[in-house]
């Protein structure tokens, strides 16, 4: 065993280690913490809300209050009363009926609610649910998006409870030009908060200003910053909602780094981001909702939670920001809203690494998708095939590049292929003895001139692509309820059969490119195995690999499984056409040809393996 020899087998050995750790392991480990983890937080808000529940009906008749069954009438006056004990100042917009406005272009319908002046629902318009509904990122009085407000009067007023009143009530724009909205909070004469909203043609960016004028005769002078509540119960809209919940977690940047990080994706977590951010999203597994933050927020605090047994929401996600407040007579804080797809490209233009929130792989792997895989995926996509056809065509064009590589590989199995007769006579000769055995092996292969870690290095060399891609076709949104052959939708799985049940390890379906890969991966491996010498227990190593893949790519992304099975046919493909060019007889005649020439000095470590041999009663192999 040479040095070239050990270090081909360290780096397989550290590739398949590599692959389950980085990948597998953190993926099952997490889930599995996931399921076992009770939901003590969701405990906790539950019994605050009983509590609140309880008190808000309690009946104190010197303030007019009546109780009938489980209903709270209040009087004019009692009502009054009761906004201005609570709201002080701003008593007058805690009463009203929420009203609804909406701004809108060609990419995103926003509804602006005038109970709290927030977006109390954003549809994207070129976008359907996998059940081909008007695709939501969030709807309803699920969201929360407020300030809270000290004030002189000794009391913390929240504007999500509080009533704006809008400048209008419907905005749309073509791809051209913008539209604004002004919804105002009024709290006295000359006195308001105003949260302007500004949306411009063709764009999923909406500009958000934070306005006050007059809040310094409000606000305490010891108090220089505003807290700023923004959460989500994040509503359903794909059909593989543990892949979809797997997906998503809350993004964020500093304002002044370079990079971009992230909450745990498979577990409740939450972090305080103590130093100034730039921006923060609530990433589905498709789409975001990101707040931005021109010159950056003071600091923040951001949470996500999640119910694995709840059908209809995948993740709730939860955010509070410190806004600085100089106690000028006016002041603004700029901010903007982007509510759109997470598509590469789109999220690139705004220009502050949103597009690191598409999980393209870390290292080498991530480089090879975005300086390499991206741009064929785009330049095919540019001729509007059916995407069925254009990764065919990647695979073709990704095959023909590494073509130099395969043939190599190809050309290093049919040399082991040919001496294969020659090392199973020495396996038969030695038996047991492995030290023996493999001393003899390396002498043959060193004599013939044959590297039997030859057609490894340009595998090896093969794998970011292999890798890279089992992130890139999950990540795509191109692929989203895009059709090809059986399958519906290339970006989740395709199931020809649901069992109604699901089988551990496996799952609910059988998705029939699942199958076709591992199939296509069992008589590759056994082609391979054909060619080369093998012991028994890599023998069944290499076959129980794609059974074990079969329970995970089962459901994973449908266009993932198909350029697999796709890279596997070709494989076949060009093996068969390498035939041509590999003739076994001369590839025998060089080897004995080889074996022939002298004999080439040992080198340093071949000297002290035979030295170590010698101490251990093994005599080296002699020259024939």
């Amino acid at each position: 065993m040479d040095r070239n020899t050990l270090i081909g087998l360290g780096l397989i050995a550290a590739i398949l280690f590599g692959f389950q750790i980085l990948i597998l392991g953190p993926q099952q480990k997490e889930q599995m913490e996931a399921q076992r983890k009770q939901d003590s937080v969701a405990r906790v808000e539950y019994l605050k809300f009983k509590a609140d529940s309880a008190s808000r009906f309690k009946v104190d008749s010197s303030s007019g209050i009546a109780k009938a069954k489980d209903t709270v009438i209040l009087s004019d006056s009692a009502r009054k009363e009761n906004s201005k004990q609570q709201f002080g100042t701003f008593a007058e917009a805690s009463n009203g009926t929420p009203e609804f406005v909406t701004l809108e272009n060609n990419l995103v319908k926003i509804i602006i609610s005038t109970k709290g002046g927030k977006v109390y629902s954003v549809e994207l318009k070129k976008y359907k649910t996998y059940d081909l509904l008007p695709l939501r990122l969030f709807d309803g009085d699920s969201t929360v998006f407020g300030l809270e407000l000290p004030t002189n009067e000794n009391r913390v007023v929240n504007t999500n409870e509080l009533y704006f009143k809008p400048s209008s009530q419907h905005e749309s724009i073509g791809k051209t030009g913008s539209k604004s909205i002004s919804m105002r909070l009024y709290a006295g004469n000359n006195k308001y908060i105003e949260y302007l909203y500004t949306l411009a043609g063709d764009s999923y960016l909406t500009d958000f200003t934070l306005n006050t004028v007059g809040m310094n005769q409000i606000v305490p002078q010891n108090t220089n910053h505003f807290e700023l509540d923004w959460a989500m119960n994040i509503p359903r809209v794909e059909k593989n909602i543990v892949a979809e919940r797997n997906a998503s977690t809350m993004y964020f940047k500093y304002l002044n780094d370079n990079d971009v990080d992230w909450l745990s994706e498979t577990k409740d977590d939450k972090k305080p981001l103590v130093t100034k951010v730039n921006w923060v999203a609530m990433k589905q597994q498709y789409f975001t909702s990101v707040l931005i933050a021109n010159e950056g927020f003071e600091k923040a605090t951001i949470a996500t939670r999640s119910d694995p047994t709840s059908m209809t929401v995948t993740k709730s996600m939860s955010s509070t920001f410190t806004l600085p407040f100089n106690h000028g007579d006016n002041t603004s804080f700029a901010m903007r809203f982007y509510f759109g797809p997470n598509h590469y490209q789109t999220l690139k233009k705004v220009d502050l690494l949103l597009e690191k929130q598409i999980p393209l792989g870390w290292g080498i792997f991530g480089w090879v998708n975005r300086y390499f895989v991206i741009y064929i995926f785009n330049f095919l996509n540019g001729f509007n095939w059916n995407f069925g056809i254009i990764i065919l065509l990647m695979t073709v064009l990704i095959k023909v590049l590494l073509l130099p590589l395969t043939f190599k590989s190809f050309q290093s199995q049919a040399k082991m292929k040919v001496l294969k007769p020659e090392v199973e006579e020495i396996n038969a000769k030695y038996g047991d003895d492995a030290l023996k055995k493999q001393s003899e092996m390396m002498a043959l292969y060193k004599k013939a001139g044959v590297n039997p870690m030859g057609g490894c290095f340009p595998m090896l060399l093969q794998m970011p692509i292999l890798i890279a891609m089992f992130r890139f076709f999950p990540a795509s949104i191109e692929l989203r309820q895009q059709g090809f052959l059986w399958c519906k939708d290339l970006s989740t799985y395709d199931s020809v059969w649901d069992f109604g049940f699901a089988l551990p390890f496996y799952g609910d379906h059988v998705s029939l490119f699942t199958l076709l890969m591992t199939v296509s991966t069992l008589l590759y491996t056994r082609m391979t195995m054909q060619m080369q010498a093998t012991n028994t227990q890599m023998k069944w190593m290499s076959y129980m690999m794609p059974i074990v893949f079969l329970g995970v790519f089962n459901n994973y992304s449908a266009g993932l499984s198909y350029y697999y099975f796709l890279a596997n046919m070709f494989t076949f493909g060009q093996q068969y056409i390498f035939k041509f060019f590999l003739d076994e007889k001369k590839i025998h005649a060089q080897i004995q040809e080889n074996k022939k020439k002298p004999a080439k000095g040992k080198s340093g470590f071949m000297q002290r393996l035979e030295e170590a041999q010698k101490s251990r009663g093994i005599q080296p192999p002699k020259k024939k």
